[in-house]
């Protein structure tokens, strides 16, 4: 089965969940209009599903097969990423003085979210280069924006990150790819990096790195860690590519998934090392980088909502059309469709209410990074970047967790047909599982949230979200309606959970950090299916008024299946934070076997 964009559920989750009637109402988005979106999205929604997602299984398949330092993608890729290109996709946010559209992350996330969803290895490629835009954007020099920036929004240039080494991973402390200056302006980059995505490939005649490396006399540890362009050829002051820059990709790695983004090792500085320019000041590298990763987070976790989004169409597709034995009540002749057995029922729909839960949330975080840029005053941007710090590892958490565990429902509502690779359920499973792992893994993103983030403000950010929870339950309560069945004292003991979680972790944190950091990891699990609830449940509240039955029954159905089987675990993992941090640090693991 191919992929069809959600856009109807995608514009009411922008709407409903993520605020975006009242931002056009307040002029957040200047002259940007409702209708001018829904276009938007539809037409990405068109590409995506037309000529993005048949490559999907190709792409899986072939691979990114590498010889002579070279990468062949697969075919149809060069001429369906040079067509999206050249629609403007690629420039969806970036600057117009350098040819971007200039329009808000908002729409930028629910495109990525289809790009991803009809096939995660092409929309691996123009994540990292929208990235890379936004780092040289911030902290780039006006000369190197100029001769940079025009080719990487239209596309006709692709950009990558270039941070981990075998011996830095996580921590960048490690860091030993050095930069020597040249005495005129430039500077030599010598070491290599690993899990280099889109490091070689052949869609683009050039290949703008971002590399950290650190200089002879920088400080130790991160503070010594400077930003570099590198290209992969140079670029002449008249903007035409010169020669071959001192940088090749060494090999690709062999993965679990994602088979069609190459993943590769790249050496820099054979000869007399590549050329470098400096991205912002010496020594403040992972200031720049950090402003790639933090919206790359962003990207990652719509990436899980994608791959989600993917399975689930797959599973009910399948479900509807498996026949097997005869459900309760099923009245038609022979066997009837799995889709009617209460299991497959249940299965079909906890990936649906997760998939719809984390886009939500992703799409809030969306919006309130658009609030921190966009805002009117000070004050509103400064609330809008620190209401986007909180849910940052949320939404990475929390919605790449889900994409792992809808990819592995997909293959179970599949049954054995699931297990075996044509049918593409086994692809997704594959695919999936990477997105929990980089752009900081989740449990860094716990780690994040806890000791970073549900402090800020002296913890008055997180209880302000709380109190907004509160708010949308004592809404539905409020209606004292029957198909909301036990949504709001269900969605009420799992903020009750939060909350209690919550202040034992700002407590353990000045007492017992290992307690806290024990507890990280279930209490980001938490907190997500508290916010993921509550956004279905708010998004059930604005179907009640100026929808028809049917989808307002869907949004309800939806609120409350979420609520009444998944948002009861969150006791459960209270419980954990609360408690379960000696049986963590207590715990006897032998370190040699």
């Amino acid at each position: 089965m191919t992929y069809r964009a959600p856009v109807t559920d995608m514009i009411a989750t922008l709407k409903q969940a993520a605020g975006l009637d009242q931002a056009i109402a307040e002029g957040l988005y200047g002259d940007l209009t409702l209708a001018d979106i829904e276009a938007i999205l539809e037409e990405a929604g068109k590409f995506a599903g037309e000529r993005i997602a048949p490559l999907n299984t190709l792409g899986d398949k072939h691979g990114t097969p590498f010889k002579d330092g070279q990468v062949t993608m697969p075919p149809g890729w060069k001429e369906t990423y040079t067509d999206w290109s050249a629609a403007g996709w690629n420039g969806l946010m970036a600057d117009a003085d350098y040819g971007g559209q200039a329009l808000p992350c908002i729409i930028n996330s629910a495109c990525l979210e289809m790009w991803n969803a009809a096939s995660g290895a092409f929309g691996l490629g123009p994540l990292l280069t929208q990235g890379a835009i936004e780092a040289i954007t911030a902290h780039a020099s006006d000369e190197l924006k100029a001769k940079y920036l025009p080719k990487m929004v239209s596309g006709e240039w692709t950009g990558t990150m270039n941070l981990t080494e075998p011996s830095a991973g996580s921590d960048l402390a490690g860091m030993r790819t050095k930069a020597v200056r040249a005495g005129d302006g430039t500077y030599r980059i010598t070491g290599s990096k690993i899990f280099i995505t889109y490091g070689e490939h052949d869609l683009t005649e050039n290949i703008i790195h971002l590399v950290l490396a650190r200089l002879p006399d920088a400080p130790a540890g991160t503070k010594g860690i400077s930003l570099f362009i590198v290209p992969k050829f140079l670029v002449g002051e008249d903007g035409s590519i010169g020669e071959r820059n001192d940088v090749r990709c060494h090999s690709i790695e062999h993965k679990l998934g994602v088979h069609a983004s190459p993943t590769c090792t790249m050496v820099y500085g054979d000869k007399d090392g590549a050329i470098g320019w400096l991205v912002g000041e010496e020594n403040r590298g992972l200031m720049a980088m950090f402003t790639m990763m933090n919206n790359a987070r962003l990207a990652v976790a719509l990436q899980g909502v994608s791959i989600a989004e993917r399975a689930t169409q797959q599973a009910i597709a399948y479900a509807a059309e498996r026949r097997q034995g005869r459900a309760p009540g099923y009245t038609g002749e022979g066997m009837g469709p799995i889709a009617l057995h209460p299991d497959v029922r249940r299965m079909i729909g906890t990936m649906r209410a997760y998939t719809r839960a984390a886009r939500a949330i992703c799409y809030r975080l969306a919006s309130e990074i658009d609030r921190a840029h966009l805002g009117k005053t000070a004050e509103e941007r400064a609330a809008g970047n620190a209401r986007a710090s909180l849910l940052t590892p949320v939404a990475k958490a929390f919605s790449t967790d889900i994409g792992n565990e809808v990819a592995s429902i997909g293959v179970q509502v599949h049954g054995g047909m699931g297990f075996v690779e044509e049918t593409g359920a086994a692809q997704h499973m594959r695919d999936a599982r990477i997105y929990a792992i980089y752009e900081g893994t989740n449990g860094i993103q716990a780690i994040d949230l806890v000791t970073r983030k549900i402090g800020l403000e002296g913890g008055a950010l997180v209880d302000a979200e709380i109190a907004r929870m509160r708010k949308v339950i004592a809404d539905v309560a409020g209606t004292n309606a029957a198909d909301f069945g036990r949504t709001a004292p269900r969605l009420t003991e799992a903020v009750d959970a939060l909350e209690r979680a919550t202040k034992h972790l700002l407590a353990a944190l000045k007492s017992d950090q290992a307690d806290a950091l024990a507890g990280a990891t279930p209490y980001a699990r938490l907190f997500g299916l508290a916010l993921g609830g509550t956004s279905l449940a708010e998004k059930a509240l604005a179907a009640r008024a100026g929808t028809s039955d049917a989808v307002r029954a869907e949004a309800t159905g939806l609120a409350r299946f979420f609520a009444e089987n998944l948002a009861t675990a969150a006791s459960g993992l209270a419980e954990s934070v609360v408690s379960g941090g000696a049986s963590i640090t207590d715990l006897d693991i032998p370190l040699a076997s």
